[in-house]
């Protein structure tokens, strides 16, 4: 996907036949229509649009969005929908505060709010409270200060919304992500702006997400919104924001790929203190060790906390400029950037060599620091719970994970490796839930149960997917191979934990998911 396509507008639709598998249509159909009759009976009039989002998965890449490296995920059928109610001139004064009314279709779970933003300000966030609605408040700011931008004396206007979403919250499906796309997609689009850019989409639902209190890398934002169906996505984060649309190649058996939900919940909104932002502090703290160590001068990047472990492979490879593009080293246009990684990931058991991690007190006297200003510095904005840091760990995941999926892309994309494609794809996915498992500590024995029983079922390939802790795993499996696999799962997994699950929800744990489109309108 050239940039560009990733500067083309959201696209538009008048039908959502585009939108999902051919089988799923009628449901999608009828929840379609059900989302726009709740709305007439709520506000006494039809939505002027429509703004989706999907969920994702991914592929592979796990955990190294936030340290700035390349990622493969899909977008997926799931997704989160926002009607919405443009007020005429009689229901919206500018100058006056903007009203904002949010309703949710499942209001026995998530009770109705409104919201009062002054002309000038922006929707208050309390991201100590789990709300669903701080989510739309994200979209909404985030949306607010892009118009800003065009406008510095931008007023809101009042929005009536009606939410309905499908992806399973703390699954590792991204949930979160698509809400605040869609949000943003919504009140962007309420207020005038047409047509609105992908690229600016994704890059202000990123830091957006960020007010909820989750140290988002954005991963999730790109799959949401630029995903082409059809394709999985090669999203790279250095120097700057890329997307690439990567089919998946025609097989005999054809590739599918199977979710699983473990439903063990690990809401990273609510465990990110000793999970997710922890991994994010781990991970910045590593590169800041490293670069100390190695003498490197690291600069200031996109990463959450402003330093990265890609930033720290650059600073190596960029000792001794050029004079004629101070940008580039020669040292880093002449290293291919495989050898680059690999060098990276040697260097990580010389430099960070305590097995046993390190506590604030030896991170802080390397970094010439007090507790206190370390504390302040990278566990403020985002805190964390931990008395001891396992840097070594985390970067060898992030390096040797970086390293697979440039394997996993070099596969998708070679057609001379269609006789062995199926199972050397499967290994690669294997490998990243193994470091999950051991170097980055990520995986539950819930999910390891998934993975193990896929892959005695005939599955090639199964890992978690999202965050871990929980949540979803993904899997490749061969297309005559799925039934025996879902089969599987039901005995000796769904039903081994919850003899009388219904039919119902087995549907909802167990989905065959094609590479699906991003956010329209």
């Amino acid at each position: 996907m050239p940039a560009s396509t990733m500067d083309e507008p959201v696209p538009v639709t008048q039908s959502i036949e585009s939108l999902y598998p051919d089988a799923d249509i009628p449901a999608q159909q009828k929840r379609w229509q059900n989302l726009i009759v709740h709305f007439e009976e709520k506000y006494h009039k039809k939505p002027a649009f429509v703004a989706r989002s999907p969920g994702r998965v991914n592929l592979i890449g796990e955990h190294v969005d936030y340290s700035l490296y390349e990622v493969l995920p899909m977008a997926i059928a799931a997704d989160v929908l926002i009607a919405v109610a443009v007020p005429d001139e009689k229901e919206d004064s500018a100058g006056d505060d903007a009203v904002m009314s949010m309703l949710n279709a499942n209001p026995w779970k998530h009770r109705a709010s409104e919201c009062t933003v002054p002309p000038q300000g922006l929707a208050d966030i309390d991201a100590t409270q789990h709300e669903w609605t701080n989510y739309f408040k994200a979209g909404f700011n985030g949306a607010v200060g892009l118009l800003r931008k065009g406008n510095p004396m931008f007023s809101p206007r009042n929005l009536q919304i009606l939410v309905d979403g499908n992806v399973p919250a703390g699954g590792g499906l991204s949930s979160s992500a698509a809400f605040v796309c869609a949000s943003a997609l919504a009140v962007l689009r309420a207020n005038g702006k047409e047509p609105v850019k992908k690229k600016e989409l994704v890059e202000l639902a990123i830091v957006s997400e960020r007010a909820v209190g989750v140290n988002s890398g954005g991963m999730d934002q790109s799959a949401s919104v630029f995903s082409v169906k059809g394709n999985a996505l090669s999203v790279s984060f250095s120097p700057i924001l890329n997307a690439e649309a990567i089919p998946i190649p025609e097989l005999e058996p054809s590739i599918t790929f199977m979710i699983a939900q473990s439903f063990v919940t690990s809401d990273k909104h609510v465990t990110a203190p000793r999970c997710y932002n922890l991994r994010v502090v781990e991970c910045t703290l590593a590169a800041e060790m490293m670069a100390r160590t190695l003498a490197l001068e690291l600069q200031d990047d996109s990463a959450p906390l402003g330093r990265s472990l890609r930033g720290l492979q650059h600073a190596y490879y960029s000792r001794g400029k050029s004079i004629d593009n101070p940008s580039v080293s020669p040292r880093e246009s002449s290293t291919p950037y495989k050898t680059q990684i690999e060098t990276m990931l040697s260097l990580v058991s010389n430099v960070l060599d305590k097995e046993d991690g390190y506590t604030r007190g030896e991170i802080a006297s390397a970094l010439s620091m007090s507790i206190p200003a370390l504390e302040a510095k990278y566990m403020t904005k985002f805190p964390v719970d931990a008395t001891r840091f396992m840097l070594g760990k985390r970067a060898r995941h992030v390096f040797s994970e970086a390293l697979r999926v440039i394997a996993f892309k070099e596969l998708l994309q070679d057609p001379a490796s269609n006789t062995d494609q199926l199972p050397r794809l499967g290994a690669l996915m294997n490998e990243t839930q193994e470091s999950c498992r051991k170097v980055y500590e990520c995986s539950c024995p819930e999910i390891e149960q998934l993975c193990i029983i896929a892959r005695s079922a005939g599955g090639y390939g199964s890992r978690l997917t999202g965050a871990g802790w929980g949540g979803c795993t993904v899997h490749l499996v061969p297309k005559n191979k799925v039934d025996d696999v879902r089969n599987a799962w039901i005995e000796e997994y769904y039903r081994a934990r919850e003899p009388e699950i219904s039919e119902a929800k087995l549907r909802e744990a167990i989905v065959v998911s094609q590479p699906g489109q991003g956010s329209v309108m």
